[in-house]
């Protein structure tokens, strides 16, 4: 082999390595999130999502969040959960709560594949706020605050998006640091 032939490859190698590590999948809660999985199927191993997960779970939602979508989710941390009253999670898991638990989960679910460059873009088109109709009746508004994209529920609770574009099979996940609760 040549020095011309030597050099190609490693530059071949340099150029295929570095690809490889722009394509990485996103880490979430310690878990590297992969794009070929459902919403569930990643989730599940996110060590930041153990309370959404069981509450996924408590609300019969597993099968619908592992459909075909597409599916958005606005998914709260633990500490976003752990930021709501006391003894509210564990009312809300209580099997004769599952409707309330349901449509709380599902006001952080839109039908669609909205990443943040189209939702930045909505809320700029509409000047600054846009409505963001939830699978379970509420209306969210988006809104842009310091290059973040913020969540308004009808209750006047703010998220902020604090991980953007975790693509999923059917969809795709944005982590919030709030729980986000319907007018009542």
């Amino acid at each position: 082999m040549n020095f011309k032939s030597l050099l190609a490859s490693a530059s071949a190698a340099i150029v295929v390595s570095a690809g490889a590590a722009q394509a990485a999948n996103p880490m979430v809660g310690g878990a590297e999130m992969y794009d070929t999985k459902t919403i569930v199927e990643n989730a599940v191993n996110s060590a930041d999502h153990t309370t959404l997960v069981a509450a996924v779970q408590a609300a019969d939602l597993v099968e619908t969040l592992s459909g075909e979508g597409p599916f958005t989710v606005f998914a709260p941390t633990n500490d976003a959960f752990g930021m709501l009253a006391k003894g509210t999670v564990e009312d809300l898991l209580k099997p004769e709560n599952k409707a309330a638990l349901t449509k709380v989960l599902t006001c952080h679910v839109v039908a669609a594949n909205a990443m943040s460059d189209a939702i930045a873009g909505m809320i700029a088109d509409d000047g600054g706020a846009h409505p963001v109709p939830t699978v379970g009746g509420c209306t969210l508004t988006a809104m842009m605050e310091d290059g973040k994209i913020k969540l308004q529920d009808e209750r006047g609770r703010t998220a902020t998006v604090t991980v953007a574009d975790v693509k999923q099979s059917n969809g795709v996940i944005h982590v919030i640091d709030a729980v986000l609760l319907p007018a009542k």
